[in-house]
């Protein structure tokens, strides 16, 4: 029987896909960077289409009573706006960065399952395809990115945008499911020698436990989008009230799904932060463990609050006490995150880079994303604000404001890891202040509109005191917002070409991943250093004054 013969590895980490194998090579590629990049590139691109529609919407809402968009084609827009952030644009880009740093950080070679990593992307993909077909094959989905039925059902919703919408979460769903099992396998089994469980990094750490959120939260989701079709494709009356059904049953599963969700979207970059922050500070992370066991309590709590989202419908008084207490206390272990992240910085060096000013801006924009959301654990101030656009503004000071600004902290630091090059600092920096100011212009205002009755979810409102200045207000700082997205392209194209090269470890950081070559090898590490402490490069920079001697861990 003949041998098999054995293919070398390439020499090029990155095969560059104007070569006549580079296009393949990254289509079916199971290397864990590839596809990490190819989440990011994908989520991004998506992110530049449900920018669009933003400011579509904006546009539509600048002043009272405008007709730039039909009532049907605001609908459309804000469903699929909607459904694009979250579900291909925050989750992607995050699981692309876990996908890529993850085994970087432990000392792994891959990712436990690299055939299912790269399914799992392709899902993906296809799930966003099937979503956007919509248009093609005739109407997009129109009931909201929610979809709560009756609204969804047929009767309501008759062609088959809604069908596209359903097919197109499940397959993006399943594969999410996939790669949180992933994450939890390498994280358990990969590690490199001395890699304890207390010695993880804290990305790794929010990145595991955020699998574990993902595989009990999102099987919510896709038995309920499973259910819906068949409502719709085969009469089954699961939300249907007159035939035994109930349209309440579809809040449940879907807010199961949906607060867990805040979670999985964040606890990531809340990761990023964790490591960005002390690189340039120039400190320890201070409370290591608070951090990573708050990330654990957040596991648990997250799946007792969804029902917050559900307090207009009517559910009683002790459905009502238990969700609001469980609600207000999901606030301690956040506020664990915030005050030791804010500790590390106490005291320290901190070098204001374009990564800093971006975690910095991170705690400012979160804590206030996060004082509004208590106020939604006030039953009764809950039921005040609970339509209008003082929801909108907690939403996107949480999601954006608490999850992009982290996505582009942590951009701006693994860039030249991913890449080789630095990105500039220059442009960096203009991309930062055009973003904190056009998130500002456009979502502080909305607390106002909100406070003073402007209902969300509507296409356009009457000339009342005080709407249309605030809402032309909003959509400036929605076009300065998408100005600063074109100057962060115009930094990472001309980067890419001409940017400083960064070398091995640009920032004198401590963790695994910037112990090998930028960009990493296919193989990763040549050898990994010997892992002592929670920093090993540091140890090995500083033998006489290594953590591990000094902490005894």
């Amino acid at each position: 029987m003949s041998e098999i013969p054995l293919v070398p590895e390439p020499t090029s980490p990155l095969p560059a896909l104007g070569a006549s194998e580079g296009l393949l090579s990254w289509v079916a590629s199971v290397d864990h960077k590839q596809i990490g990049i190819m989440y990011i590139v994908t989520a991004f691109f998506f992110f530049l289409v449900g920018g669009v529609e933003s400011l579509l919407l904006r546009v539509q809402l600048a002043q009272p009573n405008l007709a730039f968009l039909s009532p049907q084609a605001y609908n459309q827009i804000f469903t699929m706006h909607g459904t694009t952030m979250i579900f291909l644009v925050v989750m992607p880009m995050l699981i692309g960065f876990g996908t890529y740093f993850v085994p970087l950080m432990i000392g792994a070679r891959d990712m436990a399952f690299p055939r299912l990593n790269a399914l799992s992307f392709w899902l993906l993909v296809f799930g966003g395809l099937l979503l956007y077909f919509s248009f093609i094959a005739g109407q997009a989905p129109d009931a909201g990115w929610f979809s709560y039925p009756p609204l969804s059902e047929k009767a309501f919703s008759t062609r088959s945008g809604l069908d596209y919408w359903i097919l197109g979460l499940l397959a993006a769903g399943i594969g999410t499911v996939a790669a949180g099992i992933n994450f939890a396998v390498t994280t358990l089994t990969l590690r490199a020698p001395g890699m304890s469980m207390r010695r993880l990094p804290l990305f790794v750490w929010m990145t595991f436990v955020n699998a574990f959120i993902i595989l009990f939260a999102l099987p919510a989701l896709n038995a309920a989008l499973v259910m819906l079709f068949f409502d719709r494709q085969l009469n089954a009356h699961f939300f249907t009230p007159s035939t035994g059904g109930s349209a309440i049953l579809w809040q449940h599963y879907f807010w199961a799904f949906g607060h867990p969700e805040v979670y999985i979207m964040v606890l990531p970059a809340w990761g990023m932060i964790s490591e960005v922050i002390p690189v340039f500070s120039r400190k320890p992370i201070f409370g290591y463990e608070f951090v990573a066991g708050s990330s654990v309590a957040i596991a648990f709590l997250s799946l007792a609050v969804y029902a917050h989202h559900m307090f207009a419908v009517g559910l009683g008084h002790p459905f009502d006490i238990a969700f609001g207490a469980a609600s207000m206390l999901i606030a301690i272990p956040t506020g664990i995150k915030i005050f030791n992240w804010t500790a590390t910085m106490w005291g320290g060096r901190i070098h204001f880079t374009t990564s800093m000013l971006f975690a910095i801006a991170f705690l400012v924009l979160f804590t206030i994303g996060g004082v509004s959301g208590v106020t939604f654990a006030v039953v009764p101030a809950d039921w005040q604000t609970t339509d209008t656009y003082y929801v909108v503004a907690h939403f996107h000071y949480v999601l954006f404001g608490g999850t992009m600004f982290a996505v582009f902290a942590g951009i701006y630091y693994w860039f030249p890891k991913m890449t080789g090059r630095l990105l500039s600092e220059w442009w960096g920096q203009a991309h930062f202040w055009l973003t904190l100011i056009g998130f500002n212009l456009t979502f502080f205002v909305q607390h106002i509109l909100g406070l003073i009755g402007m209902p969300r979810r509507v296409y356009t409102y009457p000339d009342l005191p005080y709407w249309g200045g605030l809402n032309a207000i909003s959509t400036i700082g929605a076009f300065v917002l998408g100005f600063s997205v074109l100057v962060f392209i115009w930094n990472v194209i001309v980067s890419l070409s001409f940017g400083k090269p960064a070398g091995d470890n640009p920032w004198d950081a401590w963790t695994l991943e910037w112990a090998t070559t930028s960009p990493p090898p296919v193989h990763n590490f040549d050898q990994v250093p010997p892992i002592r402490s929670r920093r090993p490069l540091w140890d090995l920079a500083h033998p006489e004054n290594a953590d591990w001697k000094r902490t005894g861990e």
